[in-house]
């Protein structure tokens, strides 16, 4: 049995630490007051049933007694563990709120509150990295601690406390983690569940104080030098090279990201414990076979550990490896073998009461699992198959990563709502090719600062097994049916928990294990078919589909087989093309934009992955510039130039006519003139009519009404205006009539879409309704004699 005295510890920990993130600092110190009493009182009470008065003499004379001597046994292992998850609880209840009471500042929530534009120091915590890509300059990220905030005639206030900085000069971009820099900025709320004390809205260019360490320089070289030395090589795997080898996934596709994650193996998008193990491993082979003593040994591979996370950059997993790296060379300085399993349990309790926020990390917690996983289960499935005759190499390469899967599956299935098939499969396949790719890109990176050509050399060597890599996540991302939908979030994840407990347990036994195979057989075969065949998804005869994009519109009229025209493209490319992907549309015959706000334009370059586009249209206004560019750059990617469509441009294809009906003229000053320009469109197919608003509001509406009229406006379909905003006219909702009504909304978004009482005039004409921050992708069908209508179910997160 592995050594688990520390494991209860940690639990504890973890979990007291994660709900304490969201309590008050004096809620979380009385938590862990709390736990650390039942802690005390539960170790007492197990000193007290050990003491030499309460303890049995001699040797027991009969059953009774052998009965009663194994329950107090059992007993006192009960109190032990209680009061090692209390002790955890306390110390993780504990540390955070100290930590949460640096949020809590009165002062530093006094400026929170009044939005004050302050002037700040700050330290540079982690890489830079851009927001998902929408409209406009990319806006940056920055993860900072905070040294110093002063507000207008005010004096400093010397502090320390995390913070998020949202910047949009280049600048921001080139800060390495360590640097010192001023800002002035506004100071904003930040969410709840982290440390973050406030987000820091910059408006001005970060003032460098200082240059950074010679260590952040140096890694910070390395860095761009296998970025150079990626850049002949094709996108797709000089993309993922520098994301596998050291975390830098500024080139990698989105939607090569997104087949990674769908597959299984999105821990390989970028840096990661396997990778330290790879890199410690090959300092031990070589060190070894020198005959060096362990001390030596300990010596050299720390030195390779701390180079490699440096250039890696402290991501979770990578934090985590090492730590566990730091208290395996200390067995191994020692001369003593290292117990794995208490080590794992020490590095993440003591990474947790250093860092209470890693507690609320996906990251970290795959991280963790998967290691618990390798250390728990993976050996005895190996010797299991082992013992049934299977070769040792075989049994390890199928033990490992499905070990990795099963003990990761619950927290991947409350992130992703599903439970994916081809996971252990795919990352089969992929084993073989993660060590060359690591080891070749850890040279290239090494080589480039004194050997550009040989840099460049190791990296293009590397890229062929990061190519195998590409290969095995496309191919299973494309695999019908290759993932499962579940319950997403932490009811989901706790259910496949117990699930998965449930039948570790009781698999120890050879028939549960045959009945189990049994069973999930019969349901793969029995299920497996009905996916394939009828997958329900889109919906047969669907007339439009309204894509969950967030806070943002999205939708896509059928044009054909794999054809279809899409309307807007929501905020981000990623969210538009899986929802293309999912109704399988290859060809896009026509790109409309109602205008051309973020919310609509920020995902254009996602319609266009791998995906003929014949045309885009869109008004002939001129704001938001920064929007229209974007529009026209992605449209020139593709050698297409965007056309001003207005009233009376129309398109047929496929069986569905497609006509502008607005705006009539162009309409200014008022309430919002790119929103009152937005192209509004009516589409008909199968008899069938759609209606589809834009972001048009009271004016533009109003003006339809009057110029139209009521007979010119009826609609089967209607595509709610502005996520069902407040500014409607009610004489529009009344004109059209829709028997289905489709809101394009974000799930929990800062402007009350949709409005209670617009929802409210369109359910009086009988019309259903239907949300997508409340049913994901939603769809109008036409049936025998009338209209149906179909949800997804996955609304995002």
């Amino acid at each position: 049995m592995p050594d688990l005295r520390l494991a209860g510890f940690t639990v504890g920990l973890w979990l007291a630490a994660l709900g304490t993130l969201h309590l008050s600092a004096v809620w979380g110190i009385a938590v862990g007051a709390a736990g650390l009493a039942v802690a005390a009182v539960t170790a007492a009470a197990g000193f007290a049933g050990r003491a030499p008065g309460s303890r049995r003499g001699g040797t027991a004379r009969g059953g009774g007694e052998a009965r009663a001597a194994g329950e107090a046994g059992w007993g006192g292992a009960v109190r032990w563990i209680v009061a090692a998850v209390a002790l955890g609880v306390g110390c993780g209840a504990i540390a955070t709120g100290a930590r949460m009471s640096v949020r809590e500042a009165p002062v530093l929530r006094a400026l929170v509150e009044s939005g004050a534009t302050v002037r700040v120091e700050l330290v540079v915590r982690d890489d830079p990295r851009p927001l998902a890509r929408s409209a406009g300059p990319p806006t940056y990220l920055v993860a900072v601690e905070l040294e110093s905030v002063t507000a207008e005639d005010a004096a400093p206030i010397r502090l320390t406390a995390r913070a998020l900085v949202l910047g949009s000069d280049p600048g921001w971009r080139e800060l390495l983690p360590g640097q010192r820099a001023t800002a002035t900025g506004r100071l904003m709320p930040p969410r709840p569940g982290d440390l973050r004390a406030a987000v820091l809205s910059a408006r001005t260019p970060p003032r460098l104080e200082g240059r950074p360490s010679w260590v952040q320089r140096g890694a910070g070289v390395l860095r761009a030098g296998l970025q150079r030395a990626c850049e002949p090589l094709p996108d797709d795997s000089g993309g993922l090279l520098p994301g596998l080898v050291v975390g830098d996934t500024s080139r990698l596709d989105p939607a090569l990201e997104a087949d990674f994650r769908t597959t299984g193996m999105t821990h390989l998008t970028a840096v990661s414990g396997t990778n330290v193990a790879i890199v410690l491993g090959l300092v031990l082979f070589v060190v070894r076979r020198t005959r060096a003593g362990p001390l030596l040994c300990a010596v050299l591979c720390a030195i390779a550990l701390a180079g490699f996370v440096i250039l890696a950059r402290p991501s979770p997993s990578v934090i985590r490896a090492a730590a566990m790296g730091a208290i395996g060379l200390l067995g191994l300085a020692a001369g003593r073998p290292r117990a794995a399993v208490p080590a794992l349990a020490a590095g993440a309790a003591v990474l947790l009461i250093a860092d209470p926020e890693l507690a609320a990390d996906p990251g970290f917690a795959l991280s963790v699992l998967a290691t618990a996983g390798l250390l728990l289960i993976a050996p005895v499935w190996r010797d299991g198959l082992q013992r049934r005759g299977w070769p040792g190499w075989v049994a390890e390469a199928l033990a490992v990563p499905a070990a990795a899967q099963v003990a990761c599956g619950p927290v991947v299935a409350a992130i992703s709502a599903t439970v994916s098939l081809v996971a252990v499969p795919a990352n089969l396949l992929a084993v073989p090719a993660i060590a060359p790719a690591t080891l070749f890109g850890v040279a290239a990176a090494v080589l480039s600062p004194v050997w550009p050509a040989g840099a460049e050399f190791a990296a293009w060597i590397g890229h062929w097994p990061t190519e195998w890599l590409v290969l095995v996540a496309r191919t299973g991302a494309r695999i019908p049916a290759g993932a499962l939908p579940w319950p997403g979030g932490a009811v989901g994840g706790v259910l496949l928990a117990v699930l998965t407990v449930a039948f570790l347990v009781a698999a120890r036994r050879e028939p549960v294990r045959r009945l189990a195979t049994v069973v999930a057989l019969g349901a793969v075969l029995g299920a497996l078919p009905v996916r394939l065949l009828a997958s329900g998804w889109p919906p047969p005869g669907w007339l439009v589909v309204a894509c969950a994009v967030g806070q943002g519109d999205a939708v896509v009229l059928p044009a054909g087989s794999g054809r279809a025209v899409v309307v807007d493209a929501g905020p981000e490319p990623d969210a538009v093309d899986r929802c293309l992907r999912r109704l399988g549309i290859r060809h896009v015959v026509v790109l409309v934009v109602s205008h051309f706000h973020a919310d609509h334009v920020g995902g254009v370059a996602g319609v266009f992955r791998d995906r003929e586009v014949d045309a885009v249209i869109g008004p002939d206004w001129p704001e938001p510039a920064a929007g229209r560019a974007s529009v026209a750059e992605s449209a020139a990617g593709a050698g297409i130039a965007v056309q001003a469509a207005g009233a009376g441009w129309a398109y047929t294809a496929g069986g569905l006519r497609l006509e502008v009906i607005g705006p009539l003229s162009p309409m200014r000053g008022t309430n919002s003139d790119p929103n009152n320009n937005s192209l509004i469109l009516r589409a008909v197919l199968g008899g069938r009519s759609v209606l589809l608003l834009g972001d048009a509001e009271t004016e533009e509406q109003e003006d339809l009404v009057a110029g139209i009229g009521a007979a010119g406006l009826r609609a089967d379909v209607l595509k709610v205006a502005h996520h069902g905003s407040a500014l409607q006219s009610p004489a529009l909702v009344e004109a059209v009539d829709p028997t289905v009504a489709l809101v394009s909304v974000g799930r929990d978004n800062d402007y009350g879409h949709p409005n209670a009482v617009l929802l409210g005039w369109i359910a009086q004409g009988g019309a259903r309704i239907l949300r997508t921050d409340e049913s994901g992708d939603v769809a109008a069908v036409a049936v025998d004699g009338g209209l149906a209508v179909a949800a997804r179910g996955d609304p995002p997160q």
